[in-house]
């Protein structure tokens, strides 16, 4: 499967993410290289592969926390390298599980939503409009929190600090939403949990263009449209979610022989 290409013109306004022959490099190692790759407005984009893969500077430039080293990357129809990111990041909703150590222990789960709105992590002596405060518990009862919002963000189970980050990353109302392996320390119950509630979020017509990166197949919800799969800094394959999804180009990707099952929306795999 070949990959997309990518117009060096500004996109369309449809375009959420446009990459063209985009190359990062360092100590003279390519992180990824000559990737060509396009999200649309409407598509939730899941992105696979190994450790070392790529995934992570993919993610770094799309949320506009780097610049490719040689090419063209366009990120909500701003050419990066000519736009002020910090103005770009407040348009974007993004999650990692470096994100968790940054928030004082003692913080409110619902001041760790609501300061999502002046883009800082720990409550000061900024001011929240009565509205901010109502988004805020609004979308930490969409994702299970709401009886919680006065909790320490520091006595929360693994599950509950994700869909606390993933409410924050909402709070701003983005244009796009970027995931880190939202699933990554849950238990089987905490990952499907939290799995039921990003299928509600991706088959919500009004929901950002979602990128969601991941090592499982396991762990893509359902609801994703698009699959794109990466080892060593290249494309393997990317495309609507069934076709990439098959033991041939997931074998590619791990470096084994593996078979592919589906149920339904939800994939495994196993060695074959």
């Amino acid at each position: 499967m070949l990959e997309p290409t990518v117009t060096t013109l500004p996109p369309d306004d449809d375009t959420v993410l446009a990459f063209d022959r985009v190359s990062v490099i360092r100590s003279a190692n390519f992180l990824v290289r000559s990737l060509s790759w396009q999200v649309e407005l409407d598509e939730r984009w899941v992105v696979l592969g190994p450790n070392g893969a790529g995934k992570t500077t993919l993610l770094n430039l799309a949320s506009g926390r780097l610049h490719p080293s040689r090419g063209q990357a366009w990120v909500l129809g701003e050419r990066l390298g000519r736009v002020d990111v910090n103005e770009l990041r407040t348009r974007i909703g993004l999650t990692t599980g470096r994100f968790a150590d940054q928030v004082p222990p003692g913080e409110r789960v619902l001041d760790v939503v609501v300061t999502a709105a002046w883009s800082v992590v720990g409550r000061w002596r900024e001011s929240y409009d009565p509205q901010d405060e109502a988004r805020a518990r609004g979308l930490l009862e969409q994702f299970g929190m709401g009886a919680l919002v006065d909790r320490e963000f520091g006595t929360l189970s693994e599950g509950e600090r994700k869909r606390t980050q993933i409410a924050r990353a909402l709070m701003t109302d983005p244009e796009l939403m970027l995931l880190d392996e939202p699933t990554a320390g849950l238990d089987l119950g905490g990952r499907e949990d939290l799995l039921a509630r990003l299928t509600e979020l991706a088959l919500d017509p009004d929901a950002p263009a979602m990128v969601l990166v991941t090592h499982h197949v396991e762990e893509i919800p359902p609801g994703f449209t698009h699959g794109l799969l990466l080892r060593e800094g290249t494309i393997v394959a990317g495309g609507p979610l069934g076709e990439v999804m098959t033991a041939g180009n997931l074998s590619k990707t791990f470096g084994l022989p593996l078979v592919v099952d589906r149920f339904g929306d939800r994939y495994t795999a196993r060695a074959a």
